[in-house]
């Protein structure tokens, strides 16, 4: 027969246990309104389980991380005297509504019943809660005084950070890495559902998709199982609806539309769920569904920006792109062994017997505009792609040399404005690459044909549009994200085509593919 534990032995099995403590000692207030003990729901358990150090979370609405975040730094400032924590929030309002959660939180525990295990409060102001074991909590503003400066932290939570001003997300994250303390268990959570493209989109989908990366990303979709329980009366009250507008009937196999049917097969929503969504999309719209309630993280940045290209179709391409063919398993010149896998991607090796055409588009290498290619078999298939902000154009123009060599003597559409002609005469002259697209112009009333594409306002939408036409019909097959990436914010501002949403307006890699596109129409084969 087990020995019964002390009442002492509990309080330390409680201390060393977070989850435990969160059960037992703090109270919450639910969805219902009522105050009961904080038992974490599956998704909270799972990151509590799977957190690291630098964590970066991307979820739907009221799935719990702020009330998690709360609990968590309530304990660790009453088990580890003289550590400091703070949590960031998006506004004001936000950080007083936070404050007095955090204030009810701590005072909801059992001083009375354990006096010596809990610390007692020294100071609690509008800001800050100091407790007498030397340990304090801090909730402030982005873009308000700079809190983190001068100060250690043992846990820092960045709050619905894409809603922090666009000039500020960058510049906070790296005041808070120093500010972090250095030791195994300090960390970091960047939490937030999704508000277009911003750093915070950019680092999340980073992180998300680099297994190198440094900060660990977690999804938290709205078919999470939290919601279940959570949400029940909007579930309950979305089929009530839904009844009352069906016959009195549930939703059914036979009640479903294309997108439901896809979310039922692939993602395993339920009837339920699914009446829930619907019945959202009727009272809000379907991108607010999308940002707050998403399916992937592709949805829940997906924006209304009016891309030039299908952003549903895009989304779709990215669940099914293949990974680059590893760095070992490549034979490739000298020249390319360098920045395959950094700069340069592989996902097909050539074939003998196979066309492959190309698109580059190039600029100065001063760290601004990259220098791009995009390379495709004859089927359509990419093989390729690569992109850099620091390569010199003569250095460029031999990693276009070997990589359209290594591909069959690849046909090659280079943008021959500013220094795009640099970068053909270096190919002609230096490097004997004769395999390049020649464009019709009329000199002195007669036909002549000039090496590489000159981009012009009027022939920007041909060549965008001619692209358009070949992903969105399924002509081609796009395995590059980052190409993916520049697409979707990729519109059409009162004629001015370009990426105008992202950080510093990229889209080279958006322009080498329409180029490969000509390339492929055009027909010809010079060598």
């Amino acid at each position: 027969m087990a020995k019964k534990l002390t009442t002492k032995q509990k309080l330390e099995v409680i201390k060393n246990d977070f989850t435990l403590f969160a059960k037992n000692f703090i109270k919450i207030i639910d969805n219902n309104g009522d105050t009961v003990p904080f038992e974490l729901n599956p998704e909270q358990a799972n990151y509590i389980d799977e957190m690291g150090k630098y964590n970066i979370i991307l979820k739907g609405r009221q799935i719990g991380f702020t009330t998690l975040s709360l609990a968590y730094m309530i304990y660790s400032a009453c088990v580890k005297p003289d550590t400091s924590y703070m949590i960031l929030t998006q506004h004001q309002s936000v950080s007083k509504s936070l404050f007095v959660r955090i204030k009810k939180m701590y005072k909801s525990l059992p001083h009375k019943q354990f006096p010596n295990f809990f610390p007692k409060q020294l100071l609690n102001n509008r800001d800050e809660l100091y407790l007498d074991n030397g340990s304090r909590i801090v909730i402030a503003t982005a873009g308000g005084e700079d809190a983190i400066s001068g100060n250690t932290f043992q846990f820092i939570h960045l709050s619905e950070m894409a809603k922090y001003p666009d000039n500020v997300q960058e510049e906070i994250l790296s005041t808070c890495i120093p500010a972090l303390a250095k030791n195994d268990s300090s960390m970091i959570w960047i939490e937030s559902t999704a508000m277009g493209y911003n750093y915070y989109q950019e680092l999340f989908m980073k992180s998300w998709r680099s297994k190198e990366s440094t900060w660990k990303a977690f999804f938290y979709s709205w078919l999470a199982e939290a919601y279940t329980k959570q949400f029940k009366h909007s579930f309950d009250e979305a089929e009530k609806w839904f009844r009352l507008h069906n016959g009195g009937s549930r939703m059914s196999a036979k009640d479903l539309e294309h997108d439901e049917k896809v979310l039922k097969e692939k993602y395993g929503a339920n009837y339920r769920q699914l009446m829930f969504r619907r019945y959202y999309i009727e009272t809000n719209s379907l991108e607010k569904f999308q940002r707050e309630f998403p399916t992937t993280p592709e949805t829940a940045f997906q924006s209304s920006n009016q891309s030039v290209f299908d952003t549903n179709k895009i989304i779709e391409q990215m669940q099914i792109v293949v990974n680059p063919i590893g760095t070992n398993d490549l034979e490739l010149p000298d020249i390319l062994k360098q920045y395959i896998n950094k700069q340069l991607f592989i996902y097909h090796e050539p074939k003998r017997n196979k066309r492959y055409y190309g698109g580059v588009d190039v600029a100065s290498g001063s760290g601004n505009d990259y220098s791009t290619i995009s390379i495709f078999d004859e089927d359509g298939q990419q093989v390729a792609s690569f992109y850099d902000n620091k390569v010199p154009v003569y250095k460029f123009a031999e990693i276009v040399n070997e990589l359209g060599r290594y591909f069959s003597y690849a046909f090659l559409c280079i943008e021959r404005n500013n220094v795009g002609i640099v970068l053909l005469e270096k190919l002609r002259k230096q490097h004997q690459y004769m395999n390049l697209y020649k464009q019709k112009i009329f000199q002195d009333g007669k036909k002549k044909l000039q090496l590489g594409w000159q981009l012009t306002k009027a022939n920007k939408s041909i060549l965008i549009e001619n692209f358009k036409e070949q992903f969105e019909l399924g002509m081609i097959n796009i395995e590059c994200i980052e190409t993916l990436e520049q697409m979707k914010i990729f519109i059409d501002d009162n004629g001015k085509m370009g990426n105008k949403k992202g950080k510093e307006n990229h889209d080279d890699l958006v322009i080498a593919c329409a180029y490969m596109v000509q390339a492929m129409k055009s027909g010809k084969w010079y060598v």
